[in-house]
């Protein structure tokens, strides 16, 4: 009986124990089904699920976008919730989307409408029917789009919230998204939740449409090239525009580019120890970035994320991109300006790779002044060609292609017609032939000394403008052809006979064609520097008239003075 009545106890005791697993195991199922089905009005308040663990403190693999910018009562906005990362899972299974009033953000808004209703179902939060979206079942998602409807008494401005899990132990807690106002109200900075991580994200909403110039000068200020285009109407206008609100600046940036757009705010008018604001293009998406230029070289990034109320836009070849930033930015933000101050800007564009701005493909457009940046509006000019760079160019042009051509013909052709004309004891053709010389000498000193004053010294050598680096060497070369010419013609002839003279006259010939082809091929490299920004084809083209005109009439006077071509008689 002992035995039999010890082996019913230990039954016992089994049995109690089998039932109370079973308990458990009822009790966790039915938790994870519930869950797993996307009933969580439990969780709309706090968005936290009831799995017992923290979230995760990785950078949030997903984005949350929507369409527009701006709002009006009854407004339909297209909100998508995707994968961004490409490491670790490429899905997610639960999602919980809120929008809430961004002034007071206890406070849901509006309500939702479903697009896929086989992933997505509407939620009854606070007694407000729609006012939330979750999952349907615990299936694999990359992505999930859904319409929030605005209602007729929305506030001012209205952000969107979001949880997601991609397992019961991994998920983020209400990560913030993107932004969305009322028309002509400035929104409010965004706002960082414990338990989430929602402020290392930046997370972007999409322009419902272009940029434009209407405001220019009275609303906001701009920044255009061509001088008073309109991006609305021009696919080909570089635009930038900055306005104050409150505490922050608001900046919209649009260009044509295969790779990004940018500008920088500057102290001066040099590269180098800027701020910058870069927006790139990747594929059919654009990443902002923040950055900084300590000299020549690529930009450093910014790891701090200090951009706000981000949106973009592509269309036709155009990279837009707005966001704000604050005036006034903590201590640990290093190399970023206070916008409180006088600011020279730069605006430029050109090639990516991998997210790595190559060099840009034309001079950066500089505003012709200091501007303040949370001053008046104004409608600001600019150039891409520095006036040191303009002085450069013409003082080499009109000393290669006129003085030097018109001296050369002056020895050469006239020397026999005024053969006993006298000007202070030298022949005429010598004294205007030297006169030309000279001051082709001169000109070109001067448009020598000016690009070292615009880089402020030797610029160095990179694979993207090599053809810059063979202007300088072949600039002195002609240098050392003038010296040896001088050399030849003023030293030598003085001092020997005309076995000397005659010497010196073919070495003088030969310098002279040395030079010349010298000249040509440094002038048409010499056009096609970004500084100067001289409009191709148009300017190759008059360069090349100007060379033929110079070979004709040099063939047509050495034609009529071997007796061939009697011009005048």
């Amino acid at each position: 009986m002992i035995n039999g009545f010890a082996i019913n106890i230990d039954s016992f005791q089994v049995l109690m124990k089998m039932w109370i697993v079973l308990l458990l195991l009822s009790v966790f199922s039915e938790t994870v089904i519930c869950y797993s089905h996307g009933k969580v009005e439990v969780a709309c308040g706090d968005m936290t699920p009831q799995h017992g663990h923290d979230p995760s403190t990785k950078n949030p693999p997903f984005n949350i976008i929507a369409d527009k910018s701006q709002l009006s009562p009854g407004d339909e906005i297209k909100v998508t919730l995707s994968m961004a990362s490409s490491e670790g899972k490429h899905y997610f299974k639960g999602f919980l989307i809120e929008a809430r009033n961004a002034g007071n953000l206890s406070e849901k808004v509006g309500s939702f409408k479903l697009i896929s209703p086989g992933i997505s179902q509407l939620l009854t939060c606070d007694s407000k029917e729609g006012s939330a979206v979750s999952h349907t079942d615990k299936s694999q998602k990359t992505e999930v789009q859904v319409i929030w409807v605005a209602p007729s008494n929305s506030p001012s401005s209205v952000q969107f919230l979001v949880t997601v899990a991609q397992g019961y132990k991994e998920y983020w807690v209400k990560s913030p998204g993107p932004v969305v106002s009322q028309n002509g109200v400035a929104p409010p900075p965004q706002t960082t939740f414990g338990g989430s991580i929602g402020a290392q994200t930046t997370t972007s909403s999409i322009l419902s449409r272009s940029f434009t110039s209407e405001g220019c000068g009275s609303k906001k200020s701009c920044l255009r090239d061509p001088d008073g285009c309109d991006p609305q109407n021009d696919i080909a206008c570089h635009f930038l525009s900055f306005r104050a609100l409150g505490s922050s600046v608001m900046f919209e940036l649009s260009g044509p580019a295969e790779g990004y757009v940018s500008f920088a705010i500057s102290q001066d008018k040099w590269m180098g120890k800027d701020d910058v604001y870069l927006c790139f293009r990747d594929a059919d998406r654009v990443e902002i970035k923040a950055a900084y230029v300590s000299g020549r070289t690529h930009p450093e990034y910014s790891s701090q994320n200090i951009l706000k109320d981000t949106a973009w836009r592509l269309s036709d070849g155009v990279i837009q991109c707005s966001f704000r930033r604050d005036i006034i930015l903590p201590p640990e933000n290093l190399n970023r300006f206070s916008l409180d101050q006088m600011y020279y800007l730069f605006m430029a564009h050109g090639r990516a790779e991998d997210g790595r701005a190559h060099r840009h493909d034309r001079q950066p457009l500089i505003s012709t002044y200091q501007t303040a940046i949370t001053g008046p509006p104004e409608d600001l000019t600019g150039s891409r060609s520095p006036l040191l760079m303009k002085y450069h160019g013409a003082f080499m042009l009109i000393a290669w292609t006129s003085t030097v051509s018109a001296g050369v013909i002056m020895a050469r052709y006239f020397k026999p017609d005024w053969p006993e004309r006298n000007i202070l004891g030298q022949k005429v053709w010598f004294q205007l032939h030297q006169m030309l010389m000279v001051l082709t000498v001169l000109l070109t000193l001067v448009g020598f000394v000016l690009p070292f004053m615009y880089r402020g010294g030797w610029s160095k050598v990179t694979h993207t403008h090599t053809h810059t680096h063979t202007h300088k060497c072949l600039l002195l070369l002609w240098w050392l052809v003038m010296f040896f010419m001088s050399d030849v013609m003023t030293f030598n002839i003085s001092s020997g006979g005309p076995e000397v003279l005659a010497v010196c006259v073919i070495k003088h010939c030969h310098n002279q064609a040395v030079c010349f082809h010298d000249l040509v091929v440094t002038i048409f490299l010499g056009i096609h520097q970004q500084a100067l920004f001289l409009p191709a084809p148009w300017s190759t083209g008059v360069l090349a008239a100007i060379v033929v005109w110079f070979v004709l009439a040099d063939l047509v006077l050495e034609v009529h003075r071997r007796g061939f071509l009697p011009i005048g008689q």
